[in-house]
Formats: C-alpha cells, sequence, structure tokens
C-alpha cells in the first residue's frame, strides 16, 4: 500500500464518494479525502485527510500534491438554492480542483456529474452522449453540472486526462437520501403519483456506480484513452416504470401503497407557486414542489449506457432485482437503516 497509487477524493463523506474510498482501500489503494471539516472515521480506516474548501485553492494543491487521480465527486446538490452557491461549488469549485491538479501534475481526473446535464424539460428516451448540454433549466443545478462538464471536457490533455461520469438516482447500502425521501414522504402523506404514473426511469445501484469510477480511471490510463475528455452515462440499463418501482417498494417496506394522482400541468403550477414563495418569504428548506421536481417525476428519464460499455468496459454486475433484495435484507438487520 506504501508504493500504490494516491488517490485523492472530495466528496468522500458522502455516499457515492463514501464508496469508492471503501472500494479503493480494500484494492490496497492510498486516499486522501479533501474536506471542509474533520473525518476521522475515514481516518482511523488510514485515509490521509486534508481540510479545505472547493475555493481555497492553496489547500487544493497541498491536497493534489503526489496524487496520480482526482475523483471529483463532491457537488452542491438538489432542486433549490441560490444560483449563486451552485455556481461556487460546482463550477469555480470544479475549476479551482481542475486547476491544482493540473499543477500538480495529476494524471487522471473522474468527475461525477449528473445525467441532468442533458435535461430538456421532456421525455429522454434510450438517448445518448450526442445529447446537447444544457443550456437553461428551472433550478440551477443541471446548468451548473453542465458548465462543469464543459470545464472538465476542455481540461483534457494528453499531460492530465479527464473523464466525466453521469450515474443516474443511485440507491443501495448507504443510501440516505433517495430511499429514506421516498419513504419519508410516504409517511407524511405528502407523496403523490405525477402525471399518468407510467413514465419509466433509469436508476443505478451504488455498487455498478462504484465499479464504473475506478473502470474509468483505468479507461484513461491506457494507451489510446478514447474515453479522455467525454462524458458517460452511468445506470443499471435496466429502467423501470417509476412509480410501480416506488409502490412495491413501500409495499415491501410495510407502508402503503401511493395512488392519489397530481397531473402534471397542476404540480408544475404548484412547483412554481412554492418556487415563488420561498424566493418573497424567509422559508427554509427546499419547497415541497418545484418545476423541475415535477418534470422528474412525470417523465421519462433512462439513457443508453452502450458507449461506457464499449469505452469503460462497464457492465452493470447489480441488477435492480438482485440489489433491491439485497437492499431489504440489510434494511432488516439495522433497526436505524431508515427513519421511523
Amino acid at each position: 500500500m506504501k508504493d500504490s497509487p494516491l488517490a485523492l477524493l472530495t466528496g468522500a463523506s458522502g455516499f457515492v464518494g463514501g464508496k469508492i474510498t471503501e472500494r479503493l482501500l480494500r484494492e490496497g489503494r492510498r486516499v486522501r479525502a479533501y474536506a471542509r471539516r474533520p473525518l476521522p472515521g475515514l481516518a482511523a480506516l488510514g485515509v490521509e485527510v486534508v481540510l479545505g474548501d472547493l475555493n481555497d485553492e492553496a489547500a487544493m494543491r497541498r491536497a493534489c500534491t503526489g496524487a496520480t487521480t482526482v475523483f471529483h465527486v463532491a457537488a452542491r446538490v438538489g432542486v433549490w438554492g441560490p444560483e449563486k452557491e451552485f455556481r461556487r461549488v460546482n463550477i469555480e469549485g470544479t475549476a479551482a480542483l481542475l486547476a491544482a491538479a493540473r499543477e500538480a501534475g495529476v494524471e487522471r481526473f473522474v468527475y461525477t456529474s449528473s445525467p441532468s446535464v442533458v435535461y430538456s424539460g421532456g421525455n429522454l428516451r434510450g438517448i445518448d452522449e450526442s445529447a446537447p448540454l444544457c443550456t437553461a433549466a428551472p433550478c440551477a443545478y443541471p446548468t451548473s453540472k453542465a458548465e462543469a462538464e464543459r470545464l472538465v471536457a476542455a481540461a483534457n490533455s494528453q499531460g492530465m486526462r479527464t473523464v466525466s461520469l453521469r450515474p443516474h438516482l443511485v440507491w443501495g447500502p448507504g443510501d440516505h437520501h433517495l430511499v429514506p425521501r421516498i419513504l419519508a414522504l410516504a409517511r407524511s402523506g405528502r407523496l403523490r403519483i405525477v402525471g399518468d404514473g407510467e413514465n419509466r426511469v433509469d436508476l443505478t445501484h451504488i455498487d455498478n456506480v462504484v465499479a464504473a469510477h475506478l473502470l474509468a480511471e483505468r479507461a484513461l490510463a491506457t494507451a489510446d484513452a478514447s474515453a479522455a475528455g467525454r462524458g458517460y452515462f452511468i445506470t443499471n440499463g435496466d429502467p423501470v416504470a417509476l412509480w410501480p418501482w416506488i409502490n412495491n417498494l413501500l409495499v415491501r417496506l410495510g407502508e402503503k401503497p401511493i395512488h392519489r394522482r397530481l397531473s402534471l400541468r397542476r404540480a408544475a403550477t404548484a412547483g412554481a407557486i412554492c418556487e415563488a414563495l420561498w424566493t418573497l418569504l424567509p422559508l427554509r428548506g427546499e419547497p415541497p414542489m418545484t418545476r423541475f421536481a415535477a418534470k422528474e417525476l412525470a417523465t421519462d428519464h433512462w439513457f443508453s449506457i452502450e458507449a461506457a460499455r464499449r469505452d469503460l468496459a462497464y457492465s452493470p454486475q447489480v441488477s435492480m432485482a438482485a440489489g433491491l433484495e439485497d437492499y431489504l435484507a440489510g434494511l432488516q438487520g439495522s433497526a436505524t437503516a431508515l427513519p421511523s
């Protein structure tokens, strides 16, 4: 391990970043985490922690020194928030990290992006990476991630090869966002089927996401590095009917299925009203509905992963069905796995 290549991670305390860290440690890799606060749990596992913000250029240069690969997972996420914050973290932070990595001689830069970078406001059915990156959306997250992807692609060079990955709706053991949020909304009575309830979406098991990141790193190290400078959709390759999948999950968790419906038009109108109220009044947290969330809940969004199969040798190893059974089995052994 002492002589293994050093990997630097941002977002190592999060779901995806934490799982990548665990995988790298299991493979005997040296890992350094760049974080805003101490991470005693990771430090106890042998992870070196460098403290700093994504806009602290001096700290980033220290963090990048000696690293062979940077996995940039940290981001400002969500469907609501000040545009300047999304720009500061997702765009300016990525630009600063790219500059620090280049100056430090980092060879490979793997960026965790999002399929929302191709947001169009309509159905996305089996599209591939030829779809244009978005320039406008009802919230700042998609456009800020799209701009960050442009920066990552532009930074690609022979000296530092870059790639962007777009995992969609990541779930699995350790998920503290997607499934817990669905469960909390259902228990509160605030979850509604938006639209006709027949939309299909891609989800991605966390183990497949982690594997994709390591495969991308290896692909950048090959002689031809055909993946360099590109972005790739990463999913399970098995789109599901969203609302039946959610209802099956709820029933398996001992909850009542969702039957109440809301048209996309009414949901989008409610989202616009909520956004106005949250803008004008000192209300905390995210609005219960936004225009972006309404569209995401009602439309198809599933993607082709053929490019990732071809260039990264990516192949989902954990199926949706097997992943669900393992996830539920794991919850049975943990009383605190989900909110009650």
